[in-house]
């Protein structure tokens, strides 16, 4: 496969075992640690039209913050929902995963077994 990306949160569980379900694979991907250095809007917009997704479908519901801002509010654009996925990465839902085969959220784990050819071992049998 010639290449991986995670768009990977280091505190989230599911995140680190998505990742060691790459590397299980033997594949090494590029690991993007949005909190540290989001994405910008050009490229979350195209993640979400990747993933077949609107750009609210990129969002992390779970996060006080997004109650905060009141972003369930249908009167957002995706432009005002890219902004604040800009300025508060946290929002952006996880773990990420975009290969040649596709991007998928890859929430629960096992997801991104779809997107890995030949994907074996432990995690693909359970």
């Amino acid at each position: 496969m010639s290449d991986v990306t995670i768009y990977h949160n280091t505190r989230c569980g599911t995140s680190k075992n998505t990742l060691m379900m790459i590397r299980d694979a033997g594949i090494e991907p590029t690991i993007v640690e949005y909190m540290k250095d989001p994405p910008s809007r050009d490229t979350l917009r195209e993640l979400a039209r990747r993933m077949g997704v609107p750009v609210r479908g990129l969002l992390r519901e779970k996060e006080p913050i997004y109650a905060e801002l009141d972003l369930a509010d249908p009167k957002w654009s995706d432009e005002q929902l890219l902004e604040r996925i800009e300025r508060h990465p946290v929002l952006l839902n996880r773990p990420i995963v975009v290969t040649d085969r596709g991007a998928a959220l890859c929430r629960p784990a096992d997801k991104v077994l779809e997107l890995l050819p030949g994907a074996s071992g432990a995690w693909a049998a359970s």
